[in-house]
């Protein structure tokens, strides 16, 4: 009974915990340009090109832009991301609002619970943690 209960202890530490929630982009918007408007509070130096080339995969061309984005911007997506430090720097949340005016075209968010714990995941790529969720961003784009 012991060696369960340590078992399932070193799995709880050990898995970190992923809360991935998606307002999908609906189809038939078309959207081909999106300003992405630069965070210089974001110091993860990977997650602004990966962004990019999520929505690339999409074919969606961006371009970064300064705050406030100009009234010629066709969409616009602003965006947050924080990091935690263990031996290395580590995406553990990121927020994606992409707009077009003032109305919200979708939503994306990712979380890593209780910055990772003892799971060896969250030292994870930004682009493999934040690839699923552009993907399911922009899902529906081009259908």
């Amino acid at each position: 009974m012991k060696t369960y209960l340590i078992v399932a202890i070193l799995a709880v530490l050990l898995a970190g915990c992923t809360s991935v929630k998606v307002r999908p982009v609906q189809s038939g918007l078309g959207i081909t340009d999106v300003c992405i408007q630069v965070n210089p509070r974001v110091t993860l130096e990977d997650f602004l090109p990966v962004v990019r080339d999520g929505f690339a995969r999409h074919r969606i061309a961006t371009r970064v832009v300064a705050q406030p984005a100009p009234e010629e911007c066709e969409a616009v997506l602003s965006y947050t991301a924080q990091t935690n430090w263990d031996f290395v720097a580590y995406l553990i949340h990121a927020n994606l609002t992409l707009k077009r005016g003032s109305q919200i075209l979708g939503t994306a968010e990712y979380h890593l619970a209780a910055t990772g714990g003892l799971s060896p995941f969250k030292w994870q790529s930004t682009k493999t943690k934040m690839d699923p969720v552009i993907d399911k961003l922009l899902a529906q784009v081009h259908k």
